[in-house]
């Protein structure tokens, strides 16, 4: 049976978020029954880029101290780490941890920072897609790890929660070489179940106090929530979490792949929800972005007409010339390298585009957006 703990917490007050974080661990039959006193712990937070905790893109810095500080009482190193999108370096990951409101509250609370970017390459026989898998080395240096997502939508994947929290460990680049190897959205879920089944963190939190829905994970629109959420199963907690917000689980790539690979029960009966109901919350449904994997008309017509009806009808990055600000962060970050510059101005390569949309999710403006075939809409939606 794996538990989920949900708990109603309405804002990012220290003494609030502990006590809900207290309560989760508590539900899940305490700190000890996970980790052991003067233990080493890795907090694998999301830090996708530079945002200010308002921003609702990274998870909160209150969050952390929180449950870094539960820890630290019980004995425990705390070191907080993830793998930003674009380059893995100190520098990035200075400005990452001052602008999310990390390195203050790591000072405060005397929690490390990891600034190791060296990388480690392990065999993996039980992946499904990944036989081998490059990971940060500081993962090494830890006795557990503890996944602190945060509750967003997301272009690819439709919702990002626990599961794909754990591809930040993927140092830099590596993720953009994944996405290129695996632009097609199973492989590329079931990719994320094998990054997060190698290192299973042995627990998972998620920032629900305030959520990101619409074109998530780092323009989308802010959505209070007020839910603290904790499970031992990152599977089981993004479930919970979808349902939540009224997002159809088994619609999520991951949730997917997870229900396939008999990581949870299809039916989600083995799923045991305590501390609040999802009726406590009410919440209207989370706008969701609509994802489409890069072939959509395979086996459904002539293979001939494959790539003609797959540029018409598959979503596409659009750049906003006049929001952009010419930084080139969209052409760095891309994994199929498809995007140029002319005039200081971003155009993409749309015929060779493997609609990862890094440069939608990482764009420091929001001047990037997906735009939807309207042929698609009319003619291969069932809901029409």
């Amino acid at each position: 049976m794996n538990i989920v703990s949900l708990q109603q917490c309405d804002q990012y007050q220290y003494k609030e978020v502990k006590t809900a974080l207290r309560q989760n661990i508590e539900d899940l039959g305490g700190l000890s029954k996970y980790i052991s006193p003067n233990e080493t712990v890795l907090l694998k937070l999301n830090l996708l880029m530079k945002k200010t905790p308002e921003e609702g893109v990274t998870t909160h810095p209150i969050f952390v101290q929180a449950l870094g500080d539960i820890l630290k009482e019980q004995g425990c190193t705390v070191i907080i780490a993830d793998s930003p999108g674009g380059p893995f370096n100190k520098t990035l990951l200075y400005g990452i941890y001052k602008t999310c409101g990390i390195e203050k509250i790591a000072k405060e609370s005397g929690f490390e920072l990891n600034y190791n970017t060296e990388e480690i390459v392990r065999t993996y026989p039980s992946g499904e897609i990944l036989t081998t898998i490059t990971t940060m080395a500081v993962l090494e240096e830890v006795d557990k790890v503890i996944s602190v997502s945060k509750l967003k939508t997301h272009g690819m994947m439709k919702f990002t929660g626990a599961v794909k929290n754990m591809y930040g460990i993927i140092p830099g680049l590596i993720k953009a070489e994944y996405h290129f190897q695996y632009p097609e959205l199973k492989n590329f879920s079931n990719m994320l179940v094998d990054v997060c089944s190698y290192k299973v963190p042995v627990l998972s939190f998620m920032d629900g106090i305030v959520g990101m829905e619409g074109d998530g994970p780092s323009s989308g629109d802010l959505r209070k929530v007020g839910a603290v959420i904790a499970s031992s199963s990152p599977y089981a907690l993004d479930i919970m979490a979808c349902q939540l917000v009224n997002i159809d689980p088994l619609e999520v790539p991951t949730i997917q792949r997870s229900v396939e690979r008999e990581l949870v029960p299809k039916d989600f009966s083995e799923i045991l929800l305590l501390g609040n109901s999802l009726e406590d919350f009410s919440l209207v449904p989370f706008k969701t972005p609509e994802i489409t994997d890069i072939n959509f008309v395979k086996g459904r017509v002539p293979k001939f007409l494959e790539d003609p009806l797959n540029n018409l009808l598959l979503p596409k990055p659009k750049f906003d010339h006049q929001q952009c600000i010419s930084c080139g962060d969209c052409k760095k970050v891309c994994p199929a390298q498809v995007i140029r510059f002319e005039n200081k101005k971003p155009y993409a390569d749309l015929k060779n585009c493997i609609r990862c949309f890094c440069c939608q999710e990482l764009c420091p403006v929001k001047a990037v957006h997906v735009k939807h075939s309207l042929m698609k809409r009319l003619f291969f939606d069932p809901k029409n």
